[in-house]
């Protein structure tokens, strides 16, 4: 083998053993913040029922539970309304931005300002399709959210 070829050889195997690396610093692995408690979900924890597990009492008495889309079940945010606990896909009807929960008891998008209650009616456009709500519950100190039919 001639240097040119030894040299070639070696400079691939770089290329190569360095793809990893570049992949895993390019993808987008972040989330939103939307002022309130985030619930990584590790894997899928689905349940037979078809309930998973996306938080606890706790985290809901702070505020909100916001699951992140990266995660096995999809975007669910899950809240307090007058009492009632609600999950919903906080993915806006409109163009999909992410709608953030509001202390004031609401779901703001951030690209068009189109405005949800806690139960995903919409109360301002640009949209006119509700959120999609899911079925939610509490056992024990966990809350679960059943996002199939």
């Amino acid at each position: 083998m001639d240097r040119r070829t030894f040299l070639s050889w070696v400079g691939m195997g770089w290329v190569a053993s360095s793809l990893p690396i570049a992949l895993a610093a390019c993808s987008s692995s972040g989330t939103t913040n939307q002022s309130s408690s985030q619930s990584p979900i590790a894997g899928d924890q689905s349940r037979p029922d078809g309930f998973t597990k996306v938080g606890t009492v706790a985290q809901l008495e702070a505020g909100a539970i916001v699951v992140p889309k990266t995660s096995p079940l999809g975007p669910v945010a899950v809240v307090r309304d007058r009492g009632n606990l609600v999950a919903v896909n906080p993915t806006c009807s409109h163009q999909g931005c992410i709608v953030a929960w509001q202390p004031s008891g609401e779901y703001i998008c951030p690209c068009h300002q189109a405005k949800f209650t806690a139960t995903g009616g919409v109360t301002q456009g640009p949209t006119r399709v509700p959120l999609r709500v899911y079925q939610v519950k509490i056992e024990g100190s966990d809350v679960l959210v059943k996002t199939t039919a």
